[in-house]
């Protein structure tokens, strides 16, 4: 029959996407259900990643990163002009067509590997078959010998600040400014906060951004965290730790939050446009029929083993709405683990090496371990740090700020953990991912020939900073 396929993929973010090509490329009959559509209803394949997520928002970074670049920093490199402005709309429209470009690439690809698209909202039955729910109304239900959930995440709200079209927004309402807003206010100082609060903040904002934890970045190495929240504090983002929205009130054009600072004392701020950045929750709503056994944990994330497999045999769910951090790299990776595996393949994941990133400028990324982490084990460690203000490829680029750690175990010398604030901090991180899954020792890195002059050999110095043998800085003394 036509609706019976070997695996049904429902989601076409970078989940299920991934995991409908891989699994296509194995051999298997594959379909993959996605309800997102334009508005000529025309299926938008990518998820929240490609259409308003991690492609919209790096298009805005780079291009209001490079406006503040031209505005304050061509100067210095001998390049002289009477000013710079920013065109807004055409700013969004180059972000528009990038996303167009990889959306349609993403059918294209489907298409090449003979991946079936089922355009409509999926469920998950009993029996491991999936009922698909037409934008026309019209229902069918689709057999698999597998099925794979991949139905993503959205951002979370909260009472304090329901949203207002245009005025009281979520990260995608963040990418859709026709304007730069005089005062903006951001609450979350999570990646999604900092990076959407860069981007309006270089354009001329005013941003506020106030943050509920105590420590900024709790999730980083807490030297990395430091350092990266001086540098945000010389760009002008005005960081508010320990506020705690209370509420909100839309007063015309404007919004007058009402928050408790760290001290518990009330503060009123009033900003033109508000962003919500305070996290995403999984997406499950109407995907699971009551007898579909499939479970959910107290979090609302469906409960998986280490290879994404849930309570029913057959049934396999990845990517956000699963455990673990919410990175489309990791929802990718697991895609492919799982078409794997149903193909009958050995295939595994390395939890302990999912890099995150934060791209802001400079960029902030880390993999591993911290050393509050290591230190609260009770293992024995070493560490070298190396300033981007020493390297020559960084001053060249007049890009010094931040810096490169790592961490190594005191016995073994394997590298325990990576992190990075600065210029290719991403890409930086990357060569750290590689020699922790070949499980380097940080004297495999220091042995290693780093090409010269380049962002690398900030790498290589705080390796050999690890054991006090760092060439262009002055090596701490042992005690």
């Amino acid at each position: 029959m036509a609706n019976q396929f070997d695996v049904v993929v429902i989601g076409a973010g970078p989940a299920g996407y991934v995991c409908a090509i891989r699994a296509a490329q194995l051999g298997l009959k594959t379909a993959c259900i996605e309800k997102w559509s334009d508005d000529k209803g025309k299926a938008k394949l990518g998820g929240t990643c490609l259409n308003v997520g991690c492609i919209p928002s790096k298009a805005l970074l780079d291009s209001s990163h490079k406006y503040i670049e031209a505005k304050e920093d061509f100067d210095k490199h001998g390049i002289k002009h009477s000013g710079v402005d920013i065109d807004v709309p055409a700013m969004l429209a180059r972000k528009d067509n990038i996303v167009n470009q990889l959306t349609t690439g993403v059918t294209g690809l489907f298409k090449a590997n003979g991946v079936t698209l089922l355009e409509g909202a999926g469920k998950v039955l009993s029996g491991k078959q999936v009922e698909l729910t037409r934008a026309d109304g019209s229902v069918e239900v689709v057999d698999a010998a597998n099925v794979v959930i991949a139905t993503g995440s959205r951002p979370i709200e909260i009472p304090p600040t329901p949203l207002t079209e245009g005025l009281i927004v979520d990260s995608t309402g963040a990418l859709e400014f026709q304007e730069v807003p005089k005062r903006l206010g951001v609450i979350g100082a999570g990646v999604i906060g900092l990076e959407l609060g860069s981007v309006w903040g270089r354009l001329g904002a005013e941003v506020v951004v106030l943050e509920a934890q105590d420590k900024f970045l709790a999730l980083a190495d807490q030297q990395i965290a430091k350092e990266t929240q001086k540098i945000f504090k010389k760009q002008g983002l005005d960081i508010r730790l320990g506020a705690r929205v209370t509420g909100s009130e839309v007063k015309g054009s404007e919004v007058e939050v009402t928050y408790q600072d760290a001290n518990g004392d009330e503060q009123k701020l009033t900003f033109d446009k508000l962003i919500v950045a305070v996290g995403r929750r999984p997406y499950t709503e109407n995907l699971l029929a009551t007898d579909s056994g499939v479970n959910l944990d107290e979090r609302g994330f469906i409960f998986v083993d280490d290879n994404c497999a849930t309570d029913v045999p057959g049934v396999y769910a990845v990517g956000d709405v699963v455990r673990g951090p919410m990175l489309a790299h990791k929802g990718s990776e697991e895609g492919i683990m799982v078409a794997e595996i149903i193909a009958g393949q050995k295939a595994q994941m390395n939890y302990d090496l999912i890099p995150s990133v934060i791209y802001t400028h400079p960029e902030v990324a880390w993999v591993g371990k911290t050393e509050e982490e290591v230190k609260a084990s009770g293992d024995e460690y070493k560490v070298g740090t190396f300033p981007f203000a020493a390297s020559g490829r960084a001053l060249a680029a007049n890009d010094t700020h931040g810096m490169v750690k790592v961490i190594a175990d005191k016995v073994t010398d394997r590298i325990l953990g990576v992190h990075v604030v600065g210029p290719s901090a991403a890409e930086l991180v990357q060569q750290g991912v590689i020699a922790m899954e070949f499980a380097a020792s940080s004297e495999d890195l220091a042995l290693t020939i780093f090409s010269h002059p380049t962002l690398s050999e900030a790498l290589h110095e705080a390796v050999l900073a690890v054991d006090g043998h760092a060439i262009h800085i002055a090596n701490r003394k042992r005690r």
